[in-house]
Order: structure tokens, then C-alpha cells, then sequence
């Protein structure tokens, strides 16, 4: 006999978490759908990890959108994007980002998790997962700034 957990599958998910007006509101349904995340990581979880992935993001792209304020763009979807990239890659590009550090975020609370020793034989395979999910999230933040996802010099 086997015991499979689900988690708590009839959450309620919660509603859109307001940001700074400049940045979209971000929906943790959304975020649950494109991160995989089912219903063992509980919505205050959830909320917790993506308030705190907004704050540290809009705390990174700070300069940039009082630059964009300065030119008169209320919101970054009305920033142009360069003639190289799609529209919308900006609030693409800080979803990404924003969606990236909260599941770093529950990657990490959720590593002692273990109900099977499969999970176990192949944790070494997830150490490092949120370390790539930070890094996908300070290539999306490089890009919005238009810099180069390299962060060494050659000495």
C-alpha cells in the first residue's frame, strides 16, 4: 500500500496582490499555474513568497522606473520596449523575475520536505534549484535594465 499526498487541493486561491501602480498586480493563481505549484504549498505561503519576490524586485528596478517616470510613463506597460523586442516584454520580463524569487523562496522552505526515499536519491538533483531560479530572476531584471546578464570583469 501506498500513500500519495495531495496537499490542501480546495484552496481558495487568493486574489491579485496590488503593487506600486507602476508594476502589474500579480496573481498567485497564475503564478501557481506557471511554476507547477499544486496545493501543498498553501495560499499564505504563497502570498508571503510573492509580496516578498515583489518587494525585492521593485527594490532592483527602482532607478529604472523613476527613470521611466521622468519620461513620462505611468506604467511600464506604456514603456516602449527596444525595436529588438516584443511588446509586453517588460511586464514579461518582471513576472519572470518576480515568479522566479518566490519559488526560490518555497524551493528552499520545502527542501526538508521528503515523503519518499525516492525524494531523497534524488535531492541532489533539486539543491540547487533555487539558485537557478535566482538566476533566471536577475537575467529578467537584466534585461529590463538593458545590461549584460555577466556580473564579473576579467581582473
Amino acid at each position: 500500500m501506498s500513500f500519495v499526498a495531495t496537499g490542501n487541493a480546495n484552496a481558495t486561491p487568493a486574489g491579485p496582490i496590488t503593487n506600486n501602480g507602476f508594476w502589474p498586480a500579480i496573481e498567485p493563481a497564475e503564478f501557481r499555474e506557471a511554476r507547477r505549484l499544486d496545493g501543498t504549498v498553501t495560499p499564505p505561503r504563497v502570498m508571503d513568497a510573492l509580496l516578498t519576490a515583489m518587494a525585492t524586485i521593485n527594490r532592483g528596478l527602482r532607478d529604472w522606473q523613476a527613470q521611466q517616470a521622468d519620461a513620462g510613463y505611468r506604467q511600464a506597460q506604456d514603456v516602449p520596449p527596444p525595436s529588438w523586442q516584443p511588446p509586453g516584454i517588460y511586464i514579461a520580463l518582471y513576472k519572470r523575475a518576480v515568479f522566479a524569487t518566490a519559488h526560490a523562496s518555497i524551493v528552499e522552505a520545502y527542501r526538508d520536505f521528503d515523503a519518499t526515499a525516492s525524494t531523497r536519491e534524488r535531492g541532489d538533483l533539486n539543491e540547487y534549484a533555487g539558485d537557478s531560479y535566482r538566476r533566471d530572476a536577475s537575467w529578467a531584471v537584466s534585461e529590463i535594465l538593458g545590461q549584460s546578464h555577466v556580473i564579473v570583469e576579467l581582473i
